[in-house]
């Protein structure tokens, strides 16, 4: 998003002058996540929520496709999938073939799919939608995102939650507090002999001074990070390696990153990643798919990693759009804005399989698919079995859940 789409997305969410400036206040560094990782680091036992935005609006029809229903391949003659395309999960639906690391998941019960999730009276706008998601409010604009007052309720202390992201969502912005920040661009530290002497320097040495001593910590920080995060400490330098040699983006090493800190035990129960590039007016199939297959070759190595480890384990990865597209295809081979959509609960600790009703193709709000799950639920649900709080002090006047997302 660049600065202009930004400022409106601040506006339309109501976010405005204190989320903004707290983004501009909490920018910390890898020297800073390392020192909170020895100083107070996460309990392995505490529950970790990674958010992956899907900017743009992803096509939740062509993400899981009811490829038999007659009414789908009647509403998109050129763009809908052929059964024998998809990956079947049951019950007349499949995933899009570009999601093949997702769909071992489904298989080993660590993927939940929440179906038709929405909210009432829905906005086609982009800056619109996407706030009411960031901020939780769907009737009207509040000047803080649902995990900033998350983070209001549990302290002052920004690294509870983390943006990986160019920009810090309006989501993570409280009243008082907002999230830290560190966009990925890139660790690099000298090598070969130059390294050598550079590492050299972060030893501690008898008779130093407080600010010598503080910058010999720094560089030893610098090389533990460097030790820990491996090639997610280079994410500028270009592509990721996923699973078949294809090469990943922007994604990938965000999620490179957040693994390696929930490992290095820094203390960030929140962490927000995103990819963008879903608003698919035209030539959807092939757009859309790539997407996703960069999605899937992201996510799938990142909820195997978490796996390996306590810590991992007791992340959970959630990821959602701003709304799903209409049923019907349009005249240039895309689709256009439209309501409910998929939202995908992925890790050790999710009950896999499907949750919440499918919208019907046929009983349509002038067009659109009816919201069968309010969003809300979702996020009630991570709230108090992931981080451990209230949702009534983050998401006031609702009370629903869903029962059994979560073990």
């Amino acid at each position: 998003m660049n600065k202009l789409t930004r400022r409106r997305f601040l506006f339309a969410s109501g976010v405005t002058a204190a989320g903004a400036l707290a983004a501009g206040a909490t920018q910390v560094d890898w020297t800073h996540l390392m020192s909170a990782a020895q100083q107070t680091p996460l309990d392995p036992k505490d529950g970790v929520l990674v958010v992956v935005t899907l900017y743009g609006g992803n096509d939740g029809l062509n993400t899981v496709v009811p490829a038999g229903d007659r009414a789908y391949q009647n509403a998109r003659p050129e763009l809908a999938y052929q059964p024998e395309d998809v990956l079947d999960l049951g019950d007349g639906l499949g995933l899009n073939p570009g999601l093949k690391g997702l769909k071992g998941l489904w298989d080993t019960k660590e993927l939940a799919i929440v179906r038709g999730v929405g909210y009432p009276k829905p906005d086609h706008s982009h800056f619109r939608s996407m706030a009411i998601w960031q901020t939780a409010s769907p009737d009207t604009p509040v000047p803080t995102g649902w995990l900033g007052r998350w983070l209001d309720g549990s302290g002052d202390d920004p690294l509870r939650a983390l943006s990986v992201e160019p920009v810090l969502p309006p989501m993570l912005a409280g009243a008082q507090t907002a999230a830290a920040s560190m966009p990925v661009g890139g660790l690099t530290v000298p090598k070969g002999a130059l390294g050598k002497a550079f590492q050299a320097l972060g030893g501690a040495q008898n008779g130093e001074g407080y600010w010598q001593a503080k910058a010999a910590r720094s560089i030893a920080d610098l090389y533990r990070a460097e030790q820990v995060l491996g090639s997610a400490a280079h994410p500028a330098k270009g592509a990721h390696k996923a699973a078949g040699g294809r090469k990943d983006g922007a994604l990938a090493a965000q999620l490179d990153v957040v693994a390696g800190l929930i490992e290095a035990g820094v203390p960030t129960r929140a962490y927000s990643v995103s990819l963008g590039g879903f608003d698919t007016h035209a030539d959807e199939r092939g757009t859309q798919q790539r997407l996703l297959t960069e999605l899937d070759g992201s996510l799938t190595p990142f909820v195997q990693r978490l796996g390996r480890t306590d810590r991992g384990k007791q992340a959970v990865v959630l990821v959602y759009s701003e709304f799903g597209r209409r049923v019907v295809a349009n005249a240039s081979e895309g689709t256009d804005h439209g309501t409910a959509g998929p939202v995908f609960v992925l890790g050790n600790g999710v009950r896999g399989g499907f949750h919440g009703d499918e919208p019907s193709l046929t009983d349509l709000a002038d067009g659109d698919l009816k919201e069968t799950t309010d969003f809300r639920d979702v996020y009630a649900t991570v709230l108090e079995q992931v981080l451990g709080t209230d949702p009534g002090r983050v998401l006031p006047g609702h009370s629903g859940r869903l029962e059994g997302l979560l073990a």
